[in-house]
């Protein structure tokens, strides 16, 4: 089955006016696009992979002959359900493009700019119009720093289950799986799955915050069953789980040769005399996700603070954004994974339908408030999960001033410590302008918490005070924006722009952002 259903669908693809664009092609971008298009709504899809599936269904190239891809996911028939219905539908799929911006192009009409190709430097800029946005952009992994983590040999865990899913290579042999979050035993149960030798998952957390509220279990099984599958496979290939720890270091010259793991009190801080040397030759690991809202909050769109210290966008109960025809579904209003995902994109899309007709009624919709219930008992779910496996402010005690906190620009802790206390700094922003903390290629998207809570000093929060508005939300080529029409939106020009409306009651209804 092609990845791109309606690739030949029309020549010219930018040059209608859709009802709606939909950003994003994974679990939420699907459902959102699949369940608009079936409403009658044309419909483009975007997406910076050349396959449909986004990070959670990603799965090998055809070019590399995997017979059973769906044997390193486990309701790999759901997605195939939807990649039909879209394939049956006229929805324009638009594969490898990376929208760097969306704006206002007229009263009733957005312009979504991307730049094409695998890596986003292909051969010309796009420009897609619509009446109405779906984001669903997903999120990113959140990483910690400690001495050693720009070793060769550390990678995301998030990023070891993507190589498996998509390049079926193992990251390593002997794999040390940490940080926290339940991603952790996804990661662990298909590294070992696949022959890796995992000795140990080493989590932050403990469970306990899990059993303290025993009515969101009850209401979820779907994800207990989940973890309990996770853990009984662990189990079985004597993979051991070490709660309230942490890896505070990792050793080797020109690689990953060996990881101490050290006890954690409650706050995250490592308990003197624990430190256990553990040898591996790859650590994978992760302290959760963050929203990816960065083309939400260039266009003014109202946000909330998660339980983890994150932030997240504020939506109605439609999924609607602060700002009138931008709607958002799956992470980037919270982390909840793909069974929420799939319900908030269902949502949006019906809504959006239902907006298009001039339609008010959707609380009368026997499938909206089927979907509404969903979605509020697996957001109740993904709020205790958030708050369970928050980092505590105690990690930044990890570092000693030799520690890279940023990795682009080479900004060491002693770094950002000498500008606090020697030269005046009060935030992270004042320390990003006298470090270059946070300038390079990621833009912050790494290091900004660890920036944010040696800002903060000790007991401070692990969190910016609040999202960075880019005006660019992927690096762009100056070609490209030298190759944009005079007068061409790429920004909202004046706060005029944005129209706040009150939103419904699962969400506030001014901008606080």
């Amino acid at each position: 089955m092609p990845n791109s259903p309606s690739d030949e669908a029309t020549d010219d693809a930018y040059g209608a006016l859709y009802d709606l664009a939909v950003i994003g092609a994974g679990c939420a971008g699907l459902a959102g696009a699949v369940a608009a298009a079936e409403r009658g709504l044309s419909v483009a899809l975007l997406d910076a992979s050349g396959q449909l599936g986004g990070q959670f269904y990603r799965h090998p190239a055809p070019a590399r002959g995997a017979v059973r891809p769906q044997a390193l996911h486990h309701d790999w028939p759901v997605f195939d359900r939807l990649r039909r219905r879209l394939a049956a539908s006229d929805v324009v799929h638009l594969a490898g493009h990376h929208v760097w911006t969306v704006a206002r192009a007229g009263e009733e009409e957005w312009a979504v700019h991307a730049v094409t190709g695998a890596d986003g430097t292909g051969e010309r800029p796009a420009r897609v119009r619509a009446r109405t946005v779906l984001l669903a952009t997903g999120a990113y992994e959140r990483h910690l720093p400690f001495p050693g983590w720009t070793l060769p040999g550390v990678v995301g865990a998030g990023g070891a289950q993507a190589m498996l899913k998509s390049g079926l290579v193992l990251p390593g042999r002997r794999v040390v799986v940490a940080g926290s979050g339940p991603l952790l035993l996804a990661v662990a149960a298909s590294l070992s799955a696949a022959g890796a030798r995992v000795p140990a998952v080493v989590e932050a957390s403990g469970y306990a915050g899990y059993v303290r509220r025993p009515g969101v279990l009850v209401t979820n099984p779907h994800n207990l069953r989940e973890a309990v599958v996770h853990g009984a496979g662990l189990v079985r290939r004597g993979v051991r789980l070490r709660t309230r720890s942490a890896v505070t270091q990792v050793h080797g010259t020109d690689r990953v040769e060996a990881v101490t793991v050290s006890r954690i009190d409650r706050d995250w801080r490592p308990l003197p005399g624990t430190g256990r040397r553990m040898a591996c030759d790859v650590l994978a690991v992760g302290h959760g996700l963050v929203p990816q809202v960065e083309l939400a909050t260039s266009l003014g769109c109202a946000t909330r603070r998660t339980q983890d210290g994150t932030y997240a966008l504020a939506l109605d109960a439609s999924q609607e954004t602060s700002v009138r025809g931008l709607w958002a579904a799956g992470e980037t209003g919270g982390i909840g994974g793909a069974e929420l995902a799939r319900a908030e994109g269902e949502l949006a899309g019906i809504a959006v339908a239902a907006r298009a007709r001039d339609r008010s009624d959707l609380a009368r919709d026997r499938r909206v408030r089927e979907l509404r219930r969903r979605r509020d008992r697996l957001r109740a779910f993904a709020d205790t999960m958030a708050a369970v496996h928050a980092p505590g402010p105690g990690w930044a005690g990890w570092l000693d001033d030799a520690t890279d906190v940023c990795r682009c620009e080479e900004v060491s802790a002693g770094a950002v410590r000498e500008a606090l206390a020697d030269y005046g700094a009060r935030d992270a922003r004042t320390v990003k302008l006298l470090t270059r903390a946070g300038m390079g290629w990621c833009q912050g998207r790494v290091c900004a918490p660890a920036v944010a809570c040696l800002a903060a000093g000790a007991g401070g929060d692990s969190a910016p005070a609040s999202p960075e508005r880019r005006p660019l939300a992927v690096p762009v080529p100056l070609g490209v924006l030298g190759s944009l029409e005079p007068g061409e939106p790429v920004a909202l020009p004046t706060d005029s722009s944005v129209r706040p409306h009150a939103a419904g009651p699962n969400g506030p209804g001014q901008p606080v952002s």
